[in-house]
Formats: structure tokens, C-alpha cells, sequence
């Protein structure tokens, strides 16, 4: 308990603490309870039944501790800002704060797309290396084969930390994890620092939390710093991305994708179509290649798994270089030896052809009918780009809506995205949360007949209930050479409406109303993340 900066117990008492937790509900016996302020209730009103399930201590400021008086049986510390705190003390708790060369190495993405993917990318290619390995993210948490169901794209700190001493106990060999802006801001990574920080890119979201992109990017950026990272990998494919790695403060390789003529450590080139997926070659340091392969569509998904290949590819030569070799000179015989391990991994499990749930997953072959997580403007738009065919007289049809209480901002930019790039525009709900899901449709409806004015008008239908009518509507309109995209909510399985979750599965409505059409549905299609 040392670890609290200025913290006063107010008692002498010593009580032995083996966990913690910010959620009552959740507390173990043994765990300190930390009570934090929160936008409508503090959590000093729920230390009491915190304290009944088992909590042996509190941690919470001057006005938690003002409000729980001298009432409970267990010590209460406090200290005046116990959210910045908690990640340190979970570290001590849970013994993961002082991480040595033989520790289980740590991968974080970051970025506005493509974190879910890159995530699953590492994890899947680990694995072909022989690691046993750990996933932190969006769809779900793995320790080792067995997931565990997540709400948030990071966990709390005080579950990060948990679930980083569960991997280590269970002798897991790499975890990955994807760390959003919304983590970095309010201190869920605290006091982890990962071994390999990848970057893929920066677009316009969340601006409801950050204020604008300098916000944006200066909260992202933060992972790149020595209190958080050992090195990095930074996608600089955007200027915010050529930016970050200008002014990243730790050791780093740079890695192009897409921006012919970028100067970068890492290239990639040939990209080919192969199915719905691609073929390309990954060039780096002395005159390293590497022939690569992935399933998923779009040429965001080579720019993921090149960026996976290349998060992995620091981390051996960080490992050579422990090992004696220097890894930051990058020598012409450990390029050699990494060629040749990454390469026999890459043709014996085809690692970057692995299923995302939610993630340009295909749900129908004919017509094509996919699901994705676009949920602004930059995904959505890729997302399109991804799944127009070039057969002659093949139309897209795009199912999608914008979140209620979000960056109300790009609701429109995404009526005018999916305007230019689908032939049929079906706007519904997404999640409105409390707000009015009519007003939010009709601000996406107002860039949608902004771009039709602009060019060739698209056929824009505004379709109240998404899976009822707007997914059915889809299905009816398309014929079998047609591409259907239902965007936004990925692997989601509940809609929020006024503060009720219904239940709502895009891939299951999908699939059921390609049934009731007669149309196939594809194989080894994963509904159930």
C-alpha cells in the first residue's frame, strides 16, 4: 500500500491484500476496494457491500472518505487523486509492475482502426511460433485457450493487471493487447509497459472525448513513451502517423503500407488479389523479403498483418539482442535468421487467414454479405473500397447507422462515405443510447443527400428498425452478384436503446434473412465471440 503517493491509512491496521477491484460487484475476498468518483454516484456508497463481499481495505479520496465516515470495519486510505494511483497499486498487488528480460513479452496496438484485427494477427502468428499467448481486447479476453468475455476495448487497470499475472502464472510465452484512446486517457494501462507499441493510424472518432485530433493524437501518443514502451513499430502510411514517429521518444522502426515513396524501415509492395484476400511482399532491412499472405479483404488487412509481422519481427531481434546479438543495428546474419523463421511460420499456418468475429466477416457468398465494425468515416469507407466487386453490374449495398451520444460530428461525413461508395444506402439505428435515434438519422441523411446532389445519386432508403426491416430491406434488394455491408456494430450481440440492451446479432439477422431469401450462407463463419 506504499505505492499510494501521499496516501494516509488512518490506522495502523496491516491487512493482507491479494487483489482489487473499482466495481463492488466484482470484489474477491481479500481485494482492496477502490472507490472512485464517478459522473453520478461516488463509489464510497457501494465500499459497504464491497466490504460484505469480501474487501479487507479502501482506497478512495478526501470526499469518499468523508462519506463513508468512520463506519466500516476495515482500514480506508486515501489520497487525493485515486484514479491515477490505481494502476501502480494494481501492479504491486498482483506483482506485475517490474517486468525483467525473461517476463512474458507484451504487445499493445493502437490507432482508430484496425487495433481488433492487428490484435488477433499477433496473436495468431505467435501461436505458428510455438508461443503459447494471451489476447486483451474488444471481442474477448483469451488466457491461453480459455476467453473471457470483454466489455471494454481495455479492461480497467486494476483487470489488466489481474489478467497479466493469470497469463504469467499460467506460463503463457507473448499476450497482445488492443489500448484505445479512451485507456490511455483514463489510466487503464498505467503502470504496464509493453514490450513492442504498434501504431496502424489515425482518423477522425472519439472527438466527443478528446475535443479535436491534436487531442486525439497526443493521447495516442503516450503509448510511445518510455514509461509505457520498450519500442514501437509506427504505421506512416497518414501524417499523424509520419508525425508520431518524429516525435516518439523510444526507440522505433517505421513501416509503409500503402504511401508509395514514404521513406520506412519496413515496406510493403506487390499487392495482389488473391480470393477475397491479398498476396504481398514485406521488404526491410538488409534486403530482407518476406512473402505474405492474408484471407481477410481490403487493403487495410495488409496493412494489419504487415504491421503484426513487423511488431513480431522487433521483438525477436530485442530477444537476439538480450541474447548477445545486437538487435538495434539490425546485422545482416540475425536478418537472416528472423527471414527465415518468420517465413517457414508464414507458409506453414497461413497465421494472417484467421477469423475475426465482426470484422469483415463473411456471412453470405452469393450475394456476398459481410459484417464490419466501420463505425466512422475513415472504416466505413475502407470497408466499402474492400468489398465492391469488379464484376459489370455488381452493386453495394450498405446497411448503417451512427451512435447516440458519440462525436455527433461525423454522422453526417458518414452519410456522405457510404453515398460514395455504395449503389443502395440503408441508414437505421446503430446504438442510440438516451439520444433520439430519428435525430440521429436524420443528421447522417443530411450528408447522404448532400453527396447525392454532388454526384450520381445513390439510392438512400432511411429504414426505422435495423434488424426487422433494414437488414431484411438489404437482403430483398440484392440479387446474387450483389455485395451487401452491415456496418458498425460488428460483434456486437445487444442494442442499447434508452438505456435497454436488445438483443440484436447483425451476423445472425444477416444469415437469417439470407435463409428466408434463398440465398447461401458461407461456411466456418464464427457468430458466436
Amino acid at each position: 500500500m506504499a505505492a499510494v503517493a501521499g496516501a494516509d491509512p488512518g490506522t495502523g491496521a496491516q491487512p493482507a491484500v491479494t487483489g482489487a477491484s473499482l466495481d463492488s460487484r466484482s470484489v474477491l475476498p481479500g481485494d482492496l476496494y477502490i472507490a472512485l468518483p464517478g459522473a453520478h454516484t461516488h463509489g464510497a456508497a457501494f465500499a459497504a457491500a464491497a466490504v460484505s463481499s469480501g474487501a479487507v481495505a479502501v482506497l478512495t479520496d478526501d470526499a469518499g472518505a468523508r462519506q463513508l465516515g468512520a463506519a466500516l470495519p476495515v482500514p480506508v486510505l486515501t489520497c487525493a487523486d485515486p484514479r491515477a494511483a490505481t494502476g501502480a497499486v494494481a501492479a504491486l498487488i498482483y506483482g506485475t509492475g517490474n517486468r525483467g528480460a525473461a517476463a512474458m513479452p507484451l504487445f499493445a496496438v493502437t490507432g482508430t482502426n484496425g487495433k481488433t484485427t492487428t490484435t488477433y494477427f499477433l496473436n495468431s502468428l505467435l501461436r505458428a511460433l510455438g508461443n503459447s499467448t494471451g489476447l486483451i481486447g474488444t471481442i474477448e479476453i483469451l488466457a491461453g485457450d480459455d476467453p473471457i468475455p470483454s466489455k471494454l476495448t481495455t479492461p480497467e487497470s486494476t483487470e489488466v493487471h489481474a489478467l497479466l499475472a493469470v497469463m504469467a502464472e499460467r506460463g503463457l510465452g507473448a499476450a497482445s493487447m488492443e489500448v484505445s484512446s479512451h485507456a490511455l486517457a483514463f489510466g487503464r494501462v498505467d503502470s504496464v509497459v509493453f514490450d513492442v507499441a504498434g501504431f496502424t493510424n489515425l482518423t477522425q472518432d472519439h472527438l466527443d472525448l478528446h475535443g479535436g485530433m491534436e487531442g486525439y493524437f497526443a493521447t495516442k501518443a503516450q503509448l510511445f513513451t518510455p514509461e509505457r514502451a520498450r519500442r514501437a513499430v509506427v504505421t506512416v502510411d497518414d501524417e499523424w502517423g509520419r508525425r508520431l514517429a518524429a516525435e516518439s521518444t523510444i526507440p522505433l522502426r517505421t513501416l509503409a503500407t500503402t504511401a508509395a515513396g514514404t521513406p520506412a524501415d519496413w515496406q510493403v509492395s506487390g499487392v495482389r488479389r488473391d480470393g477475397i484476400g491479398s498476396r504481398f511482399q514485406l521488404h526491410g532491412p538488409h534486403g530482407t523479403a518476406l512473402s505474405v499472405r492474408t484471407g481477410l479483404p481490403g487493403d487495410f488487412n495488409v496493412s494489419n498483418a504487415a504491421l503484426a509481422l513487423v511488431m513480431v519481427a522487433e521483438q525477436l531481434l530485442a530477444a537476439a539482442e538480450a541474447d548477445g546479438e545486437d538487435g538495434t543495428e539490425v546485422t545482416p546474419s540475425a536478418m537472416r535468421r528472423l527471414q527465415t523463421t518468420l517465413q517457414a511460420a508464414l507458409d506453414a499456418h497461413d497465421p494472417f487467414t484467421v477469423d475475426v468475429p465482426g470484422r469483415m466477416q463473411l456471412v453470405g457468398t452469393r450475394p456476398v454479405a459481410v459484417v464490419d465494425f466501420a463505425h466512422n468515416p475513415d472504416a466505413l469507407a475502407r470497408a466499402l473500397a474492400a468489398i465492391r466487386s469488379p464484376e459489370t453490374g455488381s452493386r453495394v449495398i450498405v446497411v448503417f447507422g451512427a451512435t447516440g451520444e458519440r462525436d455527433a460530428t461525423k454522422r453526417p461525413i458518414m452519410g456522405a462515405v457510404a453515398v460514395d461508395g455504395a449503389d443502395v444506402v440503408i441508414i437505421t439505428d446503430d446504438d442510440p443510447h438516451d439520444e433520439d435515434a430519428a435525430a440521429i438519422r436524420a443528421e447522417v441523411l443530411q450528408g447522404a443527400a448532400a453527396a447525392n446532389e454532388a454526384r450520381t445519386p445513390a439510392r438512400t432508403i432511411e429504414q426505422f428498425d435495423r434488424r426487422a426491416d433494414a437488414i431484411f430491406r438489404a437482403v430483398e434488394l440484392a440479387g446474387p452478384g450483389d455485395t451487401i455491408l452491415v456496418a458498425g456494430r460488428g460483434h456486437e450481440v445487444n442494442q442499447e436503446v434508452k438505456g435497454v440492451n436488445v438483443a440484436l446479432d447483425d451476423r445472425v439477422e444477416l444469415r437469417s434473412a439470407l435463409a428466408h431469401f434463398g440465398f447461401p450462407a458461407a461456411t466456418a463463419s464464427r457468430i458466436e465471440s
